[in-house]
């Protein structure tokens, strides 16, 4: 079975991003090499949460 993550994001204003991946890693460092959309708008960069689920879809 695939792990997936549910993650939070922030910056340095404390604006939240929340997703949902199943390579955390990658998905961070995409959010850090962001140039458009609401990453590059709000400089999302920081990881603040994330959890583990077997599901995709959390309940």
């Amino acid at each position: 079975m695939r792990d997936y993550f549910l993650y939070i994001m922030s910056n340095r204003t404390k604006t939240l991003y929340a997703g949902v991946t199943n390579n955390l890693e990658r998905r961070v460092a995409k959010h850090n090499q962001e140039t458009v959309g609401f990453t590059r708008r709000y400089k999302i960069t920081k990881l603040v949460y994330y959890e583990v689920s077997s599901r995709r879809y959390l309940k």
